[in-house]
């Protein structure tokens, strides 16, 4: 996949009484910092597509331990062991959230519910099913049980 710059229209701000241009894209006009504070403000999968966008927003995104840490967080509430378990290994934010995103839906569609009356595996067809440990089915029955 080839990166393109972004293209859009000018952007003008009133600057002291007068228009002035911004550049095509925030991101070249900007302190990488408020660049990155920008960024913050997405969900995981938008980031994944803004990193797509333009090779500057890619380098922000990429490189950014902040904005992938951020994310990750919401992930741990759900996963918090598995989590811990990879950052304890050494692995950096952006990956330890590609490996427990799926993971951590998964977990809390278990939790919350959403599989409590399927009667067969058939009923699963259609949902994205990855590897839990014991100690996470352990909580998913207990959920089941409370219920």
């Amino acid at each position: 996949m080839q990166l393109e710059p972004l293209r859009t229209t000018p952007v003008f701000l009133l600057c002291d009484g007068r228009a002035c241009l911004l550049s095509h894209n925030f991101a070249e006009s900007l302190p990488t910092e408020m660049s990155v504070k920008i960024f913050g403000e997405l969900d995981a999968e938008s980031l994944c597509s803004a990193s797509s966008t333009c090779k500057l927003w890619h380098h922000i995104i990429e490189d950014n331990e902040q904005l992938w840490r951020r994310q990750c967080l919401l992930v741990r509430a759900v996963c918090q062991r598995e989590v811990d378990s990879d950052r304890k290994d050494g692995l950096s934010w952006k990956l330890v959230l590609v490996r427990n995103y799926t993971r951590s839906c998964l977990k809390r569609d278990w939790l919350i519910g959403r599989y409590s009356n399927i009667m067969s595996a058939d009923e699963l067809r259609d949902s994205k099913m990855v590897p839990l440990d014991a100690e996470t089915w352990g909580e998913i029955l207990q959920a089941e049980l409370d219920r």
